[in-house]
């Protein structure tokens, strides 16, 4: 057969068609392939930045928080009174200076950047995969997504926390501790040749605390979005010329409401597993039952509170920075309108 044959030029044609469709397919899935990719490293950034900011505006309510949730000796007094909050706050001024307040917060923000970058790229992935159409768009869903990314980002980010948590703890001024000496003396306190386990110490409460404070904060914060973009609030909430846009005060009460309202729900379980952390420095390492009747015994049910105005005070600004930093930073990566 020669090569003018109309049926063997049929036949490579054919090829040449299939073989330039199959290139073009690769190459529209390598291009949406690497658009995924610049889109989810854009998407971590913009959560690492926006937990960064946010957790840098309450450094040291955090740092006080802690120290009244963990019994600390040298804070206990503080705890009870209406005015705790003040005196702790220039009992740690006057004695180790304004460098007090913030101490162990770098290892908070080495945690926090991957902690918060994870947690709303994982949401945002999460909800592209389960939120397909308006019938599966349901508070359920959200809730699920959001407790799933906070339990994966805990996961990933916990160490960094347990070491942030025993820097905080630490008040002596004659101590000299970095992040890196903390993670030495917590990997050997079992003895031995040291355990990667001992940098999980209390992740079972916190993995159980996460999981409704994540999903109600995220819950939260979604709905009443939705509910500041309805037309009963629209002309007040959106910006001049958006249907989506919600201003300022807008996007910050969102935050502030959701934090509150996740706290609330979440607060007795992170008492517990405060307490858990620091057990190991105080000589008393117990499971999550025995700290929970340990808390009961000395306080009873208040125990589960202690600190818990602190924590409306510092979780209202710092959700609310946190979701507000990440639209906006959303909005100069590209990642939205």
């Amino acid at each position: 057969m020669s090569d003018t044959d109309p049926s063997s030029s049929l036949v490579k044609d054919s090829y040449e068609a299939i073989r330039n469709t199959h290139g073009n397919n690769s190459g529209l899935e390598s291009s949406k392939s690497r658009r995924n990719r610049d889109f989810d490293w854009r998407n971590g950034v913009a959560g690492g930045v926006a937990g960064c900011a946010a957790k840098t505006i309450v450094a040291p309510m955090e740092r006080i928080k802690i120290l009244f949730q963990t019994s600390n000796p040298h804070f206990l007094r503080y705890s009870t009174r209406w005015n705790g909050f003040i005196q702790a706050l220039n009992h740690i001024r006057t004695r180790h200076g304004i460098y007090g307040l913030f101490k162990g917060h770098s290892a908070s923000l080495i945690r926090v950047f991957p902690y918060a970058g994870i947690n709303f790229l994982a949401y945002e992935q999460l909800q592209r995969a389960i939120i397909i159409s308006p019938q599966t768009d349901t508070p359920f869903h959200r809730f699920f997504c959001g407790s799933t990314a906070g339990a994966i980002s805990t996961i990933f980010t916990y160490p960094l926390e347990l070491i942030r948590i025993r820097l905080a703890f630490e008040t002596e001024q004659n101590t000299k501790s970095s992040w890196f000496r903390i993670c030495r003396k917590v990997y050997f306190e079992s003895g031995g040749k040291g355990s990667l386990f001992n940098l999980y110490q209390g992740i079972g409460p916190t993995i159980l605390g996460i999981l409704p404070y994540a999903g109600t904060s995220f819950v939260t914060h979604d709905l009443m979005r939705d509910q500041l973009r309805s037309p009963l609030f629209a002309a007040y909430t959106l910006e001049r010329g958006s249907s989506t846009r919600l201003t300022a005060v807008a996007q910050l009460c969102c935050g502030a409401i959701a934090g509150i309202v996740a706290q609330t729900v979440a607060y007795p379980i992170d008492i517990l597993r405060r307490r858990m952390q620091v057990g190991s420095v105080v000589g008393s390492r117990s499971g999550i039952v025995e700290t929970a009747r340990r808390v009961y015994m000395e306080r009873g049910v208040k125990g589960f509170y202690v600190g818990l105005t602190i924590g409306y005070v510092k979780m209202a600004p710092m959700v609310a920075t946190s979701f507000y930093v990440y639209d906006r930073t959303k909005r100069l990566l590209g990642l939205t309108e």
